[in-house]
């Protein structure tokens, strides 16, 4: 009696969550969900061998130590992109003349969130995977069951794995970032961040706060009571399953169809509470598709279009001076928010003083912004209204609005510094800089708490991060055991991290972390760096005279020595030559990179190129030794053919370091 009864509980709640979270048509009120579920937890806490996976109360999990790599059953693939009509058409004339005749296709909306897998077995949710390289992703299974909108079990059996889009709705996105402001807690940057924040939550039960939703879009299906002949046909049938998909989708009969989808999309999609970038154009039948098969990063059967980056006018509230950590002064733009290429966007930069006189700036002004993709949104023109002229001309800052210092400018330079080396702004963004992932990559310390640290003087340089107990971390607003112990664990654990990081975080001027990579590919050592002169620094490729000028007075100051030397004491080691895996293919070797790399990133294969003992470069010359050349390579790959430089695939790449 009891197991029917918790299995009727089960099924009915599940029905209705369906109702609720995939059809948006809730059938019962809260009230009475939350008393149906509370019933069922009760039995199941009396009765625990009755707990099934597919369970409601299942969606909340525990805390995870990480999450483990998985090797994906079939890969997922990236998508070739087209940006305008003519494009689309070309792509389309290769299809008909492969398949030697008309096609249709299905045109759906560009979700602007995370990719992810999900394979189920006899209808039941086994696995959840993130996309990661295509090849290998992330298992998030215990994460991913607390998303409502994904099925723990099928409305009928079945095995299969389901593509999908995990993001979070707009509305959602805001009311989170209002409540973190509230909190002093991390402001993301738009819906699709707030989603992969969320969705990688080692807690899970911190994800099932965040409202996540998730869109399917492509089916596998590997054995069920129906096989779909059609993309579209293999849609209707998911649906049917449980699972949750975009109801902007059309079947149109030719190109002429798509392009029109994208046009009526192009400003509708502002309406839509989920971002989306574009539009995903497929051919419709799955023997085509078959046909058609892949290149070695896409399928040839279907393209991503586009949609340009969007520019919008809006009102200049104030301009506010930020201080970074070589003490320049940046202007930034205060905006009445206005929702920009997917985010909120209230803030945007204006670069420097120069390009503020250049524009004609003053605050009030109506004014044009822009943003493509994921780039910082920037004020490109001031729009021209009545009121403009009579707005006061905006006059740059003569002291440090931090410290009251006076501002100075530097030769050849147009930023304006504040040169007070005690200037609290310098000393948190130096800091703030040093825990960064582009430098030490410390975990767990972000802006709010060194703020709070700085404040109870506990941190005023690097070195007091190494300071730090358990016991002062616990010291912070709303900090418990294991906040203190994660914080403390993650600043001793980068004291190992390879010397190239720490030369980054060390924030000497012009060198950032391609540089500080050249310097340690060079020199092999922190002593050996100390002890070079300006001449030798010079002439290492990359570097030049005025680095080279100012990587000598850094090392030669009595108290960044004193400073190192402290590190030393604390148990850095500096002795090791991080790039000691040199091979003769490489050493010596320069390489550029160009395109989409399909088995790692730009930067990891920068990694191992230095690693082997060869430098990498962003421009091609008659210097380079190597062009590497991924999926939609630049102008860099014309360059290297025009100079006659040698061209590697990623398959050449890897078979020169050995790894093929």
């Amino acid at each position: 009696m009891v197991k029917e009864e918790i299995k009727r509980l089960r099924d009915e709640l599940n029905k209705h969550s369906y109702n609720y979270y995939v059809l948006d048509n809730p059938t019962i009120s809260d009230f009475e969900y939350d008393k149906l579920f509370s019933r069922l937890k009760e039995l199941e806490t009396i009765y625990p061998e009755f707990i099934t996976p597919d369970s409601p109360t299942q969606r909340v999990g525990g805390i995870s130590t990480g999450f483990k790599e998985y090797k994906h059953k079939y890969r997922l693939y990236s998508l070739d992109n087209t940006y305008n009509a003519d494009e689309l058409r070309k792509w389309y004339e290769r299809i008909i003349k492969e398949v030697l005749g008309k096609v249709e296709l299905v045109c759906e909306l560009k979700i602007d969130g995370l990719a992810i897998a999900l394979a189920y077995k006899n209808g039941l949710f086994t696995t959840g995977v993130t996309r990661g390289d295509g090849i290998t992703g992330e298992d998030i299974t215990q994460n991913l069951k607390t998303i409502k909108a994904i099925p723990l079990r099928l409305f009928k059996n079945a095995d299969l794995e389901v593509r999908g889009e995990i993001y979070m709705p707009k509305t959602s996105f805001e009311k989170l970032n209002e409540e973190n402001l509230l909190h002093g807690e991390k402001v993301f940057a738009n819906p699709r961040n707030a989603a992969a924040g969320s969705i990688r939550q080692l807690d899970s039960s911190v994800t099932a706060k965040r409202d996540l939703s998730m869109f399917t879009y492509t089916a596998i299906i590997e054995n069920a009571d129906f096989k779909p002949k059609t993309h579209w046909e293999s849609i209707q049938y998911v649906k049917e399953l449980g699972f949750k998909t975009n109801p902007n989708i059309r079947l149109v009969d030719d190109i002429d169809g798509a392009i029109q989808f994208c046009k009526d999309w192009e400003t509708k999609r502002f309406e839509l509470d989920y971002a989306t970038d574009g539009v995903v154009i497929k051919v419709n039948r799955l023997d085509y598709q078959n046909e058609l098969g892949f290149t070695s990063r896409a399928p040839k059967w279907a393209t991503a279009f586009k949609f340009p980056p969007e520019e919008i006018t809006t009102d200049l509230l104030d301009i506010e001076l930020g201080i970074g950590k070589t003490g320049a002064i940046t202007p930034v733009a205060v905006l009445t928010p206005v929702n920009l290429a997917g985010s909120v966007v209230s803030r945007a930069s204006l670069h420097n003083f120069d390009e503020i006189k250049r524009l004609d700036v003053r605050i009030g002004d109506r004014v044009l912004i822009k943003k493509a993709a994921e780039i910082i949104p920037k004020v490109v023109k001031v729009s021209e209204t009545d009121k403009h002229a009579d707005l006061p001309v905006y006059v740059p800052p003569e002291v440090c609005p931090e410290c009251g210092s006076k501002l100075q400018t530097k030769e050849g330079e147009v930023n304006l510094y504040c040169l007070n080396s005690q200037c609290s702004s310098v000393l948190k963004s130096k800091l703030e800089y040093w825990v960064s992932k582009e430098a030490m990559d410390i975990d767990f310390i972000g802006p709010s708490v060194i703020s709070q640290l700085f404040e109870l003087n506990l941190v005023r340089t690097p070195l007091d991060f190494y300071k730090l107990t358990y016991e002062d971390f616990l010291k912070l607003d709303l900090v418990k055991d294991k906040s203190a112990t994660n914080m403390y664990t993650s600043v001793q654990k980068s004291k190992n991290n390879p010397l190239a990081r720490f030369i980054t975080a060390l924030s000497v001027r012009m060198v950032g972390k391609e540089t500080a990579d050249i310097l340690v590919n060079e020199f092999g050592t922190l002593d050996n760096l100390i002890n070079a002169e300006i001449s030798e620094l010079a002439k290492v490729d990359g570097i030049g005279e005025k680095i080279a000028q100012s990587v000598f007075e850094f090392f030669h100051d009595v108290n960044n020595i004193k400073m190192i030397n402290e590190f030393k004491a604390m148990g850095f080691d500096f002795s090791q030559n991080n790039f000691s895996d040199k091979t003769d293919e490489l050493s010596g070797k320069t390489f550029v990179l160009t395109g989409t790399l399909e088995t790692m990133t730009r930067d990891e294969a920068s990694y191992k190129i230095k690693m082997k003992g060869g430098k990498t470069s962003s421009s091609v010359s008659k210097k380079t030794s190597y062009v590497i050349a991924g999926a939609n390579p630049g102008s860099k790959l014309d360059k290297a053919e025009d100079l006659g430089v040698i061209i590697l695939s990623e398959e050449d790449f890897l078979k020169l370091i050995g790894e093929k």
